[in-house]
């Protein structure tokens, strides 16, 4: 299934081999099919580095059965797919690494998010750099260089190439989302075909192997649920309602989902300011062509009244994406108010800089659309370097000082 996964350049294919010049053990996570194995054999490239497969039931037995004597047979560096299989490993490569610290000596990748698994995370404090892959971002797929994040937080952004791209064509991008495999199906319901038999594996199989799921038919109805309220606030009564589960049920069933990168929790941004702010964090599903099929919209048709919200997680994944490669590190949160001001999208760099992005599905913008980012800049006018709508027209125009409306395409050079 990893055929189509090469064509595409993987922007941070650099970070990874920065990272295995430097330190001991380096883990790349992420979803199953965003592509790990195969960015893990472009790093191979006959560099003598050894590759086994925890997905194998031999190899699995043996790392589990004696996890020390495992990896003390590995001569020289090695790669380790499926890392989380084998909880039972990360003791054994910690005490490996203690003695002997040499950088690139494990290549790791797992598709659950080993910080989610308390004893594997302290086990490795400090000794592991950690990188996250997501499905493609709109940039690999377009094969162009650059970073919006980078360009956002420089003092004078210039202006943007204004090509024009058509709303629809936005809007089939949010559909197909960037998994490589869904990606190459270009009939709608063969690639639903995709989604399908992706989400069966991943509830079936990753899920139950992290979380001890008494009623696994619930599954696959809270993560439809999910799809249909991405980019809303997190709300576990509410949920709990609709599900039919009790809240502590509720809650494991979540972390599961968010282990496994189903879904990503975007935190509120918060100051010390005073000022009245929520603190809900916002559920995305970490692809919006995964979030399209579960609600039943494969192709996003125009009037749908999930646009929004979809074109909203589309635009926060692709931060999360490119925040990952990006000369500009950042975090990314949202902003709300009380009072119901709020901000799709906070991005804070190491400075404690901010860039505030409201994303609009209209193709029109007014000065009514930047009132939460107004409200941000007032908080904090020595930290906010600019404000954007970005939203579905083709023009780039001002509103005011460090206020922008900018064409969604902008986020990979296409408009």
């Amino acid at each position: 299934m990893d055929d189509n996964h090469g064509m595409y350049e993987r922007r941070v294919l650099k970070r990874l081999r920065a990272a295995l010049g430097d330190s001991p053990v380096v883990l790349l996570h992420g979803a199953r099919q965003v592509g790990k194995t195969t960015l893990v054999r472009d790093l191979l490239g006959g560099g003598g580095r050894r590759y086994i497969t925890l997905d194998g039931s031999a190899a699995l037995a043996a790392a589990t059965g004696d996890p020390d004597g495992f990896i003390a047979g590995l001569e020289g560096p090695v790669a380790i797919d499926e890392v989380q299989r084998a909880p039972e490993l990360f003791r054994a490569i910690k005490a490996s690494v203690d003695r002997d610290r040499r950088p690139g000596r494990f290549l790791l990748t797992g598709s659950a998010n080993v910080l989610a698994l308390p004893r594997l995370s302290e086990s490795l404090a400090g000794r592991v750099d950690i990188t996250p892959l997501w499905p493609l971002s709109q940039s690999e797929i377009e094969g162009v260089e650059g970073s919006f994040i980078d360009r956002v937080f420089e003092r004078s952004m210039g202006s943007v190439d204004e090509k024009r791209v058509p709303r629809r064509a936005i809007f089939d991008r949010v559909a197909r989302g960037g998994f490589p495999e869904a990606l190459s199906r270009k009939d709608v319901e063969r690639r639903g075909a995709w989604f399908d038999a992706y989400v069966t594996t991943i509830l079936q199989r990753d899920v139950r192997d992290l979380a001890n799921i008494e009623d696994l038919a619930s599954l696959p109805v809270l993560l439809r649920l999910l799809a249909t309220r991405t980019s809303g606030l997190l709300n576990y009564a509410d949920l709990s309602r609709s599900v039919g589960l009790a809240q502590t049920t509720l809650k494991r069933y979540f972390a599961a989902l968010e282990a496994t990168f189903m879904v990503h929790l975007v935190r509120p941004w918060a100051t010390n300011l005073g000022t009245r702010l929520v603190k809900s964090p916002k559920v995305h599903l970490i692809d919006t062509g995964l979030a399209a099929y579960l609600v039943g919209q494969p192709d996003l048709p125009d009037g749908s009244a999930m646009l929004g919200a979809m074109l909203e997680s589309f635009v926060v994944t692709e931060m999360l994406k490119q925040s990952g490669w990006s000369k500009t590190r950042v975090e990314v949160f949202h902003f709300r108010t009380q009072t119901g001001r709020e901000v799709d999208i906070v991005l804070e760099d190491r400075k404690g800089r901010l860039v505030g992005i409201e994303v609009k599905s209209s193709a029109s913008v007014d000065g009514s659309d930047f009132a939460g980012l107004r409200t941000l800049a007032e908080m904090v006018p020595d930290r906010f370097v600019r404000g954007i709508v970005l939203h579905t027209g083709a023009e780039m125009v001002p509103f005011g000082k460090n206020l922008v409306a900018m064409p969604v395409g902008a986020l990979w050079g296409g408009g």
